[in-house]
């Protein structure tokens, strides 16, 4: 090549070769580094965004799960056909409850850096460090979220003038009340049905599913990244 100054033979300039040492060195974000401001309303607003564009088929999966057979829908196009037919746009959106677990999320994290940070006094193994965190984590999260999940999934079965799960609220005429009121009404029912415990069904299950999936999943996360 030529220098188009010069038109004398240009040295070409080679970028060092990338070893696989330099392949394994991936830096990693601790908790202090990070700013826990924008942490927090970031964390929170991105977890909102990816809650608006999955609800409506998280609402529908469940109404389709607890209908007997097909009596109100055939399929997933059928229900959300019908569902816009009969409350619009709106119809598919009911999930002011539901957004009380974004907290969860923000809990979650928060849970497990702390907790790898007190473990550190005792160990020094990111196996361990991430096991007890991920697990712990886990543990919170769940703990917040599924009371919330529970009223959530009620209000999902709600449709006018049916009754698709255990619960149903409506004025006597059969029109849906607002969201406010329906959540009041579902609230009462559990409590007047269950008990606290109503809000709590399935909790041994859940933390059966998340802790170990949790308490697995870090330390393979740290596996790869050393």
């Amino acid at each position: 090549l030529l220098d188009s100054a010069t038109m004398a033979p240009r040295q070409e300039t080679r970028r060092p070769p990338i070893t696989m040492e330099d392949k394994r060195n991936i830096q990693i974000i601790e908790w202090e580094h990070l700013d826990k401001k924008k942490f927090c309303v970031l964390g929170v607003a991105m977890t909102m965004m990816i809650r608006v564009s999955v609800y409506a088929f998280t609402l529908i999966h469940t109404q389709l799960q607890v209908q007997k057979g097909k009596s109100l829908y055939q399929g997933t196009f059928d229900a959300f056909i019908k569902i816009l037919r009969a409350d619009g746009v709106t119809g598919f959106y009911g999930f002011l409850v539901n957004t009380f677990t974004l907290i969860s999320g923000q809990c979650y994290v928060i849970t497990y850096e702390l907790t790898q940070k007190f473990v550190a006094d005792y160990s020094q193994s990111n196996t361990v460090k991430s096991l007890v965190a991920g697990g712990s984590a886990s543990l919170v999260a769940q703990s917040i979220t599924l009371p919330i999940d529970v009223i959530s999934e009620h209000l999902m079965t709600q449709r006018k003038g049916e009754k698709l799960g255990r619960f149903h609220v409506g004025n006597p005429e059969g029109q849906s009340v607002v969201a406010f009121g329906q959540t009041k009404d579902i609230i009462k029912q559990i409590l007047r049905a269950d008990g606290l415990r109503g809000f709590y069904r399935g909790y041994v299950a859940s933390l059966l599913s998340y802790i170990p999936n949790r308490a697995v999943w870090w330390p393979f996360y740290h596996f790869y990244t050393e």
